[in-house]
């Protein structure tokens, strides 16, 4: 039978959020009901609450895609999970591989997969966290040992797994190499810790925000740039003796864009390869960076990842080990905590630059 619970519903852009009982559906063959602990709140749907709903996406609709929760009800064709576990819920299919096709597409977030009633209307989600329940393919939904915390842990399934998961997967960083990160909000934290905890060298911080920048320090930064009063790819470059091995761009502007190409060593023709620049950010709608093909002279490479090319299945049991170790130090990483009814408090926060790390709903 159906299940009742309360979300924040998306209805208008630009609008703040209306939190209201919703009613979820059984769970089909393929889905899991999940029954919320805590959830991320993410940047990235700030973008998609100030524009116009994607081709597909109708409104009002349900926000959220990182959380921990337990399982309250599963369809008949899951057989990874079960009803009383605990589990982590994501964006990315956990078992990405070929020999699954077609996967979960990387805009799972964007699209309509499921739907829930409100006020008799039909409401759209995908897997959505903003919300006492969640209804998730199975595909995004990772066990989690039932001994582990469930607060700080509901941000693996986006802001570790793009953040260190940039590092691990897409970057595949190594021990002395030198890392630069541009923003130091959740996500490029996650991508500092990891850099330190895989051994790079110097890691370097940069932002507009002295406070978020001794914050960065608390987490394996050993130089930070404030690139208000300092141009950070001379400092870089002063730094890394001529450039980073890897620069990465936490924000998503076309400067910052720029920069971190410019703050990457430069290669050599038939010697080897310049530094590479990394896009993890989500680029607001109308901004295009224009990048001078002057900056690729000298074999520098960019990139940009989703996800951090995390194989969930595979990286979730590392990040948690990280945790339980006191390596990646999620404790300190979430500095606020919020109720559903909070959810627009929380979204004014993030927008205005009040979060120093991440930002959670906790459920009772």
């Amino acid at each position: 039978m159906s299940v009742r619970g309360r979300a924040a519903i998306f209805v208008e852009p630009k609008k703040p959020l209306v939190v209201d009982d919703v009613e979820f559906p059984d769970p089909g063959d393929d889905q899991v009901l999940v029954k919320l602990f805590s959830s991320g709140v993410c940047h990235s749907q700030l973008h998609t609450m100030g524009r116009p709903p994607r081709p597909g996406r109708r409104l009002p609709a349900l926000l959220g895609h990182e959380s921990t929760g337990i399982v309250a009800a599963k369809g008949r064709a899951v057989k990874h999970v079960k009803e009383g576990d605990h589990v982590i819920t994501t964006w990315v299919d956990r078992d990405n591989s070929t020999t699954r096709l077609p996967l979960v597409d990387h805009t799972l977030n964007d699209r309509e997969q499921y739907t829930a009633l409100w006020k008799g209307q039909v409401v759209s989600h995908s897997a959505a966290t903003w919300a006492e329940y969640a209804l998730a393919s199975e595909r995004v939904v990772l066990p989690m040992p039932n001994d582990v915390v469930t607060d700080v842990t509901s941000i693996i399934g986006c802001a570790v797994m793009t953040g260190a998961g940039a590092i691990i997967n897409t970057l595949k960083v190594r021990s002395a190499q030198s890392v630069a990160v541009f923003g130091a909000g959740g996500i490029g934290l996650c991508a500092i810790a990891a850099a330190a905890i895989v051994d790079a060298h110097p890691v370097i911080a940069v932002d507009v925000s002295d406070d978020k920048l001794s914050f960065a320090c608390r987490f394996g930064a050993t130089h930070v740039i404030n690139s208000k009063s300092t141009d950070p790819v001379n400092a870089i470059r002063d730094l890394t003796a001529g450039g980073a091995d890897f620069a990465i761009d936490a924000v998503g502007l076309p400067q910052t864009q720029e920069q971190i190409l410019r703050a990457v060593r430069p290669g050599y023709s038939g010697m080897n390869r310049g530094g590479t620049a990394l896009l993890i950010g989500i680029t607001p709608p109308d901004a295009k960076a224009i990048l001078d093909t002057n900056l690729f002279v000298g074999n520098r490479s960019f990139t940009r990842t989703s996800g951090g090319d995390c194989k969930p299945d595979r990286d979730f049991p590392i990040f948690i080990r990280w945790y339980r170790e006191g390596k990646l130090k999620l404790g300190e990483l979430v500095t606020h905590r919020y109720s559903l009814a909070q959810i627009n408090t929380a979204v004014d926060d993030l927008e205005h630059g009040r979060i120093l790390g991440r930002g959670i709903l906790t459920f009772n």
